[in-house]
């Protein structure tokens, strides 16, 4: 997987919003709002290639968190971008 171009993560009163750039990524029906997890794990692998494995490992790492539950949320959140169509 990959993050799709033109997306960026930004805080916007508090919250972390995904936000398109240039005219072909813009979408004003539909924001993209990331909780602190999600939003970590975007900052982690923007720019990268990456699987739901990467996304385990990472949760693992900086979360106390057993590896079933960090695989579920991985799968989870993968499926949710690439439906989103931030991520490919």
């Amino acid at each position: 997987m990959r993050h799709k171009d033109g997306f960026k993560l930004r805080k916007m009163c508090g919250e972390n919003i995904i936000t398109g750039e240039g005219l072909e990524n813009i979408n004003f029906n539909k924001l993209i709002s990331l909780n602190d997890t999600a939003a970590f794990l975007w900052e982690e692998l923007e720019g990268k290639e990456y699987t739901v494995d990467d996304m385990v490992a990472l949760l693992l790492e900086k979360y106390q968190i057993d590896d079933q539950t960090a695989r579920k949320d991985s799968e989870k959140l993968a499926e949710a971008w690439i439906e989103a169509g931030i991520a490919q």
